[in-house]
């Protein structure tokens, strides 16, 4: 079994320390700010560097290298260049948010996807994790990771809208989660343009602008982020210009 060396006790660090451990793997610790990790990667077989995207360049230089340790960082925006002087190198970046240490140790292990690039270790800890394995090199960093932050972080930014905007209305922010949960499993199994509903789809420009008259009168600085959502809305319906659309019900 892989034996295991983390540097970064954040929900990162300490999620991936957790999951590999169920996993069976022998985790030789999890090293703070306080440690000196010049001798991090000795005697494991997989260093992971749990730490922020500024810092891992110079935590990757205070390591010393250890010929058979393969290095490994969490970012999903860096490439492997960071990890220099380090003979093995790799990248793991699971797509799944980590919370708490809990909720993440469960849910790495749960069949997530995970970005991995360089030293196959990746892969096979990937594995060990029950996951599914996408490969994502140094050129394409930026744009995956964006991708990323759209799926996970705006969505969540978007409900933010939804709970000021349902409060306008004395409705809670949970009222519409079961809505939201149902349109991804729509996008899962269909595709986004299939799953695709409501007015910007069907183009009823008359319903968006009462929204647009109800927002200016409500919270006017919400008009911004809806008319954003129209537009994405639009452009994707358009891909689909002919078929049959749902209302939203």
């Amino acid at each position: 079994m892989v034996s295991v060396r983390v540097v970064g006790p954040g929900r990162a660090g300490l999620s991936v320390a957790a999951a590999l451990a169920d996993a069976g793997c022998p985790v030789r610790g999890v090293l703070g700010r306080d440690h000196d990790v010049t001798g991090a990667a000795a005697g494991v077989d997989a260093l992971v560097l749990a730490v922020p995207d500024a810092e891992l360049a110079p935590v990757a230089a205070a390591v010393d290298p250890v010929a058979d340790t393969v290095v490994l960082h969490l970012s999903g925006a860096l490439g492997l260049d960071v990890l220099a002087p380090h003979p093995r190198r790799a990248s793991l970046h699971p797509l799944v948010p980590l919370p708490t240490t809990e909720v993440g140790r469960v849910r790495l292990r749960s069949g997530v996807t995970f970005a991995v690039a360089g030293d196959p270790l990746a892969g096979e800890l990937a594995g060990l994790l029950d996951g599914r394995v996408i490969e994502v090199g140094d050129e394409h960093r930026a744009a995956y990771h964006a991708a990323a932050c759209i799926a996970a972080n705006h969505v969540v930014a978007l409900l933010g809208q939804v709970e000021r905007v349902a409060a306008g209305a004395g409705l809670p922010v949970d009222a519409f989660v079961g809505l939201t949960r149902a349109a991804v499993e729509d996008v899962a199994a269909l595709g986004p343009a299939r799953a695709l509903t409501g007015p910007a789809a069907r183009g009823d420009d008359a319903t968006i602008e009462r929204h647009r008259g109800a927002l200016a009168a409500l919270a006017p600085d919400e008009l911004d982020g809806y008319d954003a959502g129209v537009a994405l809305a639009r452009r994707l319906g358009a891909s689909q210009a002919g078929r049959e659309l749902s209302p939203c019900g």
